[in-house]
């Protein structure tokens, strides 16, 4: 069995190899999305975001089963049973095809109708959406397929591996972009086609590997009624889950396309484009901290584990607040030099939403404790059912209090801080977590770091002019502002010292 000192070193060692990942991604995607924007038009980029988003919402069973592949494969790893983890990954890619099936014949049947009679699309550019439908649809279902290799390869830790993979896709989506300049077609039905290639091909790569390097994914039919049941009956409840999840993203933005004109759609996937950047700050880390957790509960080890929630929740926000506050103090001067203009609204919904992220980040890590136990049906049930709230009382103040889209994240955001204290509930009842400990180590204490970090960038910044100086300025403010912020408050007197040792060691 790993030692504490030997997991945490691997996990160093992932979060590093994910951060570059990042990097190279988010320059290389942020590119992408100006060049595309630029391409396109705003009027066919937001008809490709709320069409995808109806692919999306009809692909809840990839999110449901992709949670439990990765919570049964890693359970299995955790406790070193060869034989059952192939028989475990055998039933799970038996179950994906079946359920590629079932996604297919939604897609075909209520989503095609959801296109055709209630999305605002203007009836010349139809016919487009309706090829980017179908490419969306085959993208979701090679995704689908995807899922079982990709939770394989993050159960055995193997970042490098995954890293290179979505390298490769970025540059694909990167040269998707640069078809849409040369191909003298329908640039809308031209992209489509590309993204979808993109995904067979990263699928490609990730088969290959896992069948080469891991005897689990060499598939042979297996069949036991008890696992069949158990993963099914996990599943479903994930599936409530991310039901409640697509409800309040994608849900809200088929729902703000209802209510007003593409443009506003337009302004929220660039919002979503921006924030998951940011969101990568803390995904990367905890994708290298999740596998942990739930090989410390398999392996019954409750006081490594109770530690690795605390640090990855403190430490998710910690990444985020360092990343997000020059952004969401410069947001139109980025957005404008990043598109070359200001599309409406797009600055609140990005301060919005990169708030809700920063809430729903602290609280991952006690979702994964909850799925570790495999007893989800008390979490999924009501959490998500606070999650799908979003729709009826968006919808509610949309139409007869005639609020402008900016309500619909105002609530999300309301709704996050509810499910927060929510989850922590749930997982006292489950393990007997430290709540009282967790709030006023985590909780507090994330909040005044990030208040105490705020205060001098926000002071500069509002008695500066805007050019390229003050962004710069800014920049450095709100860095070092955090870092010093998160070492005086944020850390334990444990932390600061192995901090400090690692400096000098590393000054050595």
């Amino acid at each position: 069995m790993s030692t504490s000192s030997e997991n945490n070193k691997r996990i160093a060692k992932n979060t590093a190899m994910l951060y570059i990942r990042m990097l190279l991604i988010m320059a290389v995607m942020l590119y992408t999305s100006r060049v595309v924007l630029e391409v396109l038009g705003v009027e066919d980029f937001g008809i490709y975001n709320v069409v995808g988003g109806v692919v999306a919402m009809m692909g809840v069973l990839n999110g449901a089963m992709a949670v439990s592949t990765q919570r049964y494969l890693t359970f299995e790893l955790g406790k070193g049973d060869d034989v059952r983890l192939k028989q475990t990954f055998s039933m799970c890619l038996t179950i994906y095809v079946l359920f590629a099936f079932i996604l297919l014949l939604l897609a075909e049947t209520i989503g095609l109708w959801f296109l055709n009679t209630q999305l605002n699309i203007p009836p010349e550019r139809m016919i487009a959406a309706k090829y980017v439908y179908q490419f969306s649809i085959f993208s979701a279902i090679i995704t689908l397929l995807c899922n079982p290799y990709n939770a394989v390869i993050i159960a055995h830790e193997k970042m490098d591996v995954y890293a290179y993979a979505s390298i490769i896709e970025a540059g694909l989506k990167l040269a998707a972009a640069y078809i849409l300049l040369w191909i003298p077609y329908d640039r809308l039905i031209v992209y489509g086609l590309a993204i979808m290639a993109t995904s067979m091909i990263v699928m490609s790569i990730y088969y290959f590997y896992c069948v080469r390097n891991f005897e689990e994914c060499r598939y042979t039919f297996y069949w036991e009624i008890g696992l069949f049941t158990q993963l099914l009956s996990y599943s479903g409840w994930n599936m409530f889950g991310s039901v409640s999840a697509l409800v309040k993203g994608q849900g809200l933005n088929v729902l703000l396309n209802m209510f007003f004109n593409p443009s506003v759609n337009a302004s929220r996937g660039i919002a979503y484009q921006v924030n998951g950047a940011v969101t990568q700050f803390f995904s990367n880390f905890y994708t290298a901290v999740r596998p942990q957790i739930t090989k410390y509960y398999a392996q019954n080890d409750m006081e490594n584990m109770f530690k690795l929630v605390f640090r990855s929740s403190k430490f998710s926000f910690y990444l985020i607040l360092l990343i997000s506050l020059p952004i969401i103090i410069e947001t139109p001067y980025i957005i404008k030099l990043w598109l070359g203009q200001l599309p409406e609204y797009v600055v609140i919904f990005i301060r919005l939403i990169i708030v809700i992220t920063a809430v729903d980040a602290m609280a991952t890590p006690l979702m994964t404790t909850a799925h570790a136990t495999g007893r989800i049906k008390l979490y999924q049930s009501v959490v998500g059912t606070l999650t799908i709230l979003n729709i009826p009382i968006s919808y509610v103040l949309l139409k007869y209090g005639g609020y402008s889209p900016v309500i619909v994240f105002v609530v999300s955001l309301c709704i996050s801080i509810i499910n927060l204290f929510v989850r922590l509930w749930i997982v006292w009842r489950l393990v007997k977590f430290p709540v009282k400990l967790y709030i006023q180590k985590i909780f507090f204490r994330s909040f005044f770091v990030a208040s105490l970090a705020s205060i001098i960038p926000i002071f500069v910044y509002s008695y500066m002019s805007i050019s390229l100086f003050s962004f710069l300025l800014i920049l450095i403010l709100c860095v070092v502002s955090s870092l010093l912020s998160i070492y005086v408050l944020g850390l334990s007197r444990g932390e600061k010292n192995v901090l400090i040792q690692f400096v000098k060691k590393k000054i050595k």
